[in-house]
């Protein structure tokens, strides 16, 4: 081992060969003697080793959440690297710092450019982020330049675009550890829980990135479509065997009737009582089995059955159990249909060459269309039978020949020495319809329906000798079909292209439209507004002629002022002329209306009005002014009406 030790003495620099100071001593990196060698040859040798080791400089780069880090070696041996010591010493952040500094950091502006420069990383490809630090901070003597790095893809990219010698591996995979345990600490300004937090959103995001699909070609829904199909056909088996039962007791006879379950169903829900069944539910009875002979022979069965009498709350929940099993082979129903439209999307020519349901029993069973197009034709032949397989290799016996194909038609119209070889021509296409319909990127049937054709030849070939067509013109055919069938495909996709950009033109004029007369209605508006205080403030000083009745005697607000006025008017005009000596009062209540355009005078701003006028437009406009005046005059008139009837008691 090596003689010379670290400046603290510790036995992690005497492993790293490192002198006082931290600097490589005489005997670093020291083998064993050669027998012909001298002492001072051996110095020699281990001087010269040393200082080539010098002159390479060993940089690590770290790619992390937050941005890239470039990180430089001290002066250690690599095989020192490797011992026990150094490895704990890894893990100690003061220990770490000897061996290990930070020479530059380029952080990420935001989370778009850090799930960027990862996809890059992941791919193999240089980032112009990545390009720059390197350049900026690496000497610019790159073969004196040793630079470690993680993956070996971005390493090999890193070699051939900017010319770095890279390494993988072995050391730098220790030295990566530690970077990764202490990275926080070697970067300023950054917490543990922040580089966690950018860890976790970069890792949503890239694995977010990762999951992007089409969503029209999803075969997970496949998946479990058919899962819930088989699982259906179980259940309504089941209980529909359980109604059969059930209803066995009543009318044991409509079972050798009816054999179809849903349609046995149906029957013991419509029929209930088989005593209440007569000719007017024939024609019923005719609709649910499509078939009157049958209706007729269930009608016959239910007036000489043997069955016993049930009560009226079995019969419900008989029927009600019916109704349940009714819906759920409606919903099969529905379900089934379904799984169709999404196979002739996601796997046309499989479904068109070995039908929806066997298509998507393979694809279930080989977990995705992916994984079905990567399988040999020999290991889709055997799909569904693995342990029929296995017990044959165990117990050294046959194969099998056919696993979840054996549902096709094909297998079941060949003869029984011809299974085995229709069932390895009909995975030989299987397999090539699942590669078209991964990896073509427009969807169709026309593959298929060749690969179902030449099927059909092979099927003849084997029954009548009738030699088929080859492979290559049958190809040839359909490849000129599938073209055809992609350019109606394209035109048709144009004219709803041009369809939807006519309707977002509308759309965007009838908006444009809308908010041009929305805005030159609103200064409009706002002029209004601006008027109508305006109008109520001039009203305001204009109610006293419009009380007085003059300028709109058809309101009707003003008439009872009217009436108030015309009162005061004749107690006003009374007195005064009393006053005169003239005691003729019905006269002025005559005269009273006469004195009324009075205001029209008023408002005109004429000034040849008489005294009597005078006096009373000045006593009427207190008299509306307020209510405590208008009551101080009220008190006031009828003191002089009493004064007047003194004085005609008098006379």
């Amino acid at each position: 081992m090596v003689r010379s030790g670290c400046a603290c003495g510790c036995d992690e620099g005497r492993a790293l060969g490192l002198g006082a100071g931290g600097s490589p001593g005489r005997g670093w990196g020291r083998g064993r003697s050669l027998p012909w060698e001298t002492t001072g040859e051996r110095g020699d040798r281990a001087d010269a080793r040393a200082a080539a080791l010098l002159q390479v400089l060993l940089h690590v780069l770290f790619e992390h959440a937050v941005g890239y880090a470039l990180l430089a070696l001290k002066e250690v041996e690599e095989i020192s690297l490797l011992l026990p010591q150094v490895e704990e010493c890894v893990l100690n952040l003061g220990k770490f710092h000897n061996i290990v500094r930070l020479v530059a950091f380029c952080p990420f502006a935001s989370s778009q450019v850090a799930l960027e420069n990862a996809n890059a990383v992941s791919e193999g490809v240089v980032h112009e982020d990545l390009r720059l630090l390197l350049e900026t901070h690496l000497p610019s003597k790159k073969k004196k330049v040793l630079l470690g790095v993680g993956d070996p893809k971005i390493g090999a990219a890193i070699q051939e675009e900017l010319g770095y010698n890279c390494q993988t591996g072995g050391v730098i995979a220790e030295i990566l550890r530690g970077v990764r345990l202490h990275f926080h600490n070697l970067v300023k300004g950054l917490t543990d829980l922040s580089a966690c937090k950018a860890q976790l959103g970069l890792g949503h995001s890239y694995s977010r990135a990762k999951v992007k699909f089409n969503v029209n070609r999803v075969d997970n829904m496949i998946i479990q479509s058919i899962s819930l199909l088989d699982q259906l056909d179980k259940d309504i088996n089941t209980f529909s065997m359980r109604v059969r039962e059930w209803y066995g007791y009543h009318f044991p006879e409509l079972v050798k009737i009816i054999n179809d379950n849903a349609t046995y169903c149906r029957l013991a829900q419509f029929i209930g009582n088989r005593r209440e069944l007569n000719e007017e539910k024939l024609e019923k009875l005719e609709e649910l089995t499509m078939d009157g002979a049958k209706a007729k022979a269930i009608l016959d069965a239910s007036r000489s059955s043997m069955g016993m009498d049930i009560s009226a709350i079995d019969l419900i929940n008989i029927e009600s159990f019916s109704s349940r099993v009714v819906s759920l082979s409606e919903y099969r129903q529905s379900l089934h249909t379904y799984l169709r439209s999404k196979m002739s999307q996601v796997a046309p020519s499989l479904s068109a060459l070995i039908g929806e349901a066997v298509g998507a029993r393979l694809i279930a069973h080989a977990g995705s269309l992916t994984n079905l197009a990567k399988y040999p034709a020999s290991t889709v032949q055997i799909l569904g039978a693995e342990k029929a397989l296995f017990r044959a290799l165990k117990t050294r016996g046959n194969t099998p020949k056919y696993g979840l194909i054996f549902h096709s038609t094909f297998i079941g119209r060949a003869a029984a020495k011809n299974k085995g070889r229709i069932s390895r021509y009909l995975a030989n296409k299987c397999s090539i319809a699942s590669r078209i319909d991964c990896f073509s990127e427009v969807p169709t049937s026309v593959f298929g329906e060749k690969l179902r054709e030449q099927v059909e030849e092979r099927l003849s070939f084997y029954e009548t000798g009738e030699i088929p067509r080859k492979n290559l013109d049958v190809m040839k055919e359909a490849m000129v079909q599938a073209e055809e069938a992609a350019a109606e495909m394209a035109r048709k996709l144009e004219k709803q292209e041009k369809k939807r950009l006519k309707k977002e033109k509308k759309r965007l004029a009838a908006l444009a439209l809308a908010s041009s007369e929305n805005s030159s209605s609103t200064p409009e508006e706002c002029e209004e507004t601006n008027e109508r205080p305006k109008k109520k403030k001039k009203q305001k000083p204009q109610e006293t002629p419009q009380e007085n009745g003059m300028e709109d005697p058809s309101v009707p607000v003003s008439k009872p002022k009217k009436k108030k006025s015309f009162s005061k008017e004749e107690l006003v005009s009374s007195d005064l002329e009393e006053t005169a000596g003239s005691v003729s009062l019905p006269k002025r209540k005559k005269s009273a209306p006469k004195e009324e355009p009075v205001s029209d005078a008023e408002e005109a701003g004429t000034r040849i009005i008489p005294k009597k006028k005078r006096k009373f437009s000045s006593k009427e406009e207190p008299l509306s002014s307020g209510p405590e005046e208008a009551a101080g005059s009220k008190s006031s008139s009828s003191k002089k009406k009493k004064k007047l009837r003194k004085l005609a008691q008098e006379d």
